[in-house]
């Protein structure tokens, strides 16, 4: 099992850019992924990063904008986004795996959520 909070959320202008963090304790060994959620919608599938980090894979809708890592050595998981949209206002949530998948349903443990406001 394993505990996740999410932190670096906030209100930036369009065009800004923000970086999330998503702590890990317990057992980290999986596969970790970003999932967004804005009022009144579907939660929405980020990015995701393999157990090594090696492999990647984001949503087309912040594909050259996002940028997802890992620093295992640290249980940390990262969400850097850069050229934001008003779009891209959510609740952002990290969330584990032990399944590769973009289905939000197949992730077991979840953080409590930050939320990033883009203004226009």
């Amino acid at each position: 099992q394993v505990q996740m909070v999410e932190s670096g959320g906030g209100l930036v202008q369009a065009g800004g850019s923000l970086r999330l963090s998503c702590a890990a304790s317990g057992r980290t060994n999986y596969v970790m992924g970003w999932f967004r959620q804005a009022p009144g919608k579907e939660r929405e599938f980020v990015a995701s990063i393999s157990r090594s980090g090696s492999s990647t894979m984001y949503a087309d809708s912040v594909k050259g904008r996002f940028t997802i890592s890992r620093d295992n050595a640290k249980n940390t998981v990262y969400l850097q986004m850069n050229s934001l949209k008003p779009e891209d206002t959510s609740v952002y949530y990290c969330a584990a795996t032990s399944i590769w998948s973009t289905n939000w349903s197949r992730y077991a443990y979840w953080g409590q959520g930050t939320q990033v406001t883009v203004s226009s």
